[in-house]
């Protein structure tokens, strides 16, 4: 028996819009993670990208749950030594809201170079407002 392989077509993948104003952080992340992967199609396979294209709108009014606003870090490092800095989700929020997302969803991909290639689908915005109406992408509902 001949394992059989799928024939993907990356000029056949659809645009997602999802709302992230009220979505919970992680709860988000993994239903876009599933979409840029392809697991949501019959013709998921592992070693292929045959995910869609997610456009993310409202990333700055995602929700975290808990006490993770003030107690949860993130730590860049600049690879000097003492270059470790440490930011809470609400200076992340602040300055940059789109890596808290595309944080979340990098950490939910494989690491290597599917993962790399699967990241440039994500399009994450922070304002209602995105450049790819174009595309004609259709509006999901984000996990509660």
């Amino acid at each position: 028996m001949k394992t059989y392989l799928p024939k993907v077509n990356p000029d056949q993948r659809k645009w997602h819009v999802i709302d992230a104003n009220g979505a919970v952080l992680g709860r988000l992340a993994v239903q876009i993670a599933d979409i840029l992967r392809g697991k949501n199609k019959p013709v998921f396979t592992a070693h292929l990208d045959a995910g869609d294209f997610v456009v993310v709108i409202n990333a700055d009014k995602v929700a975290v749950t808990g006490k993770k606003e003030t107690d949860k870090r993130f730590m860049t490092y600049s690879g000097w030594k003492g270059g470790e800095k440490y930011r809470s989700v609400a200076e992340v929020r602040a300055r940059t809201p789109e890596r808290l997302i595309t944080h979340a969803v990098r950490g939910m991909v494989p690491k290597n170079r599917l993962g790399r290639v699967l990241m440039t689908k994500l399009k994450v915005y922070k304002g209602n407002e995105h450049p790819h109406k174009a595309q004609q992408p259709a509006q999901l509902t984000p996990a509660k």
